[in-house]
């Protein structure tokens, strides 16, 4: 089962510049609440807890390096 957000920014995503690039495409193109579209995620079985977790992990990571 694939992560929208993994695909979206590289399961490898290789150098920390160009992870941080997708990131911010993202960011502009993303649209809603993140926490309903993650909610809604978790409850279609698209994302697995586990991916979830690594997802929330990821979030946390990026959060500090963008601020």
């Amino acid at each position: 089962m694939s992560n929208p957000l993994f695909q979206m920014i590289g399961n490898n995503a290789g150098n920390g510049n160009d992870m941080i690039r997708r990131f911010e495409e993202f960011r502009r193109t993303f649209t809603g609440d993140p926490r309903q579209q993650v909610q809604n995620l978790l409850n279609s079985g698209r994302v697995n807890q586990e991916q979830y977790n690594r997802a929330v992990q990821m979030a946390n990571a990026l959060s500090k390096i963008i601020r």
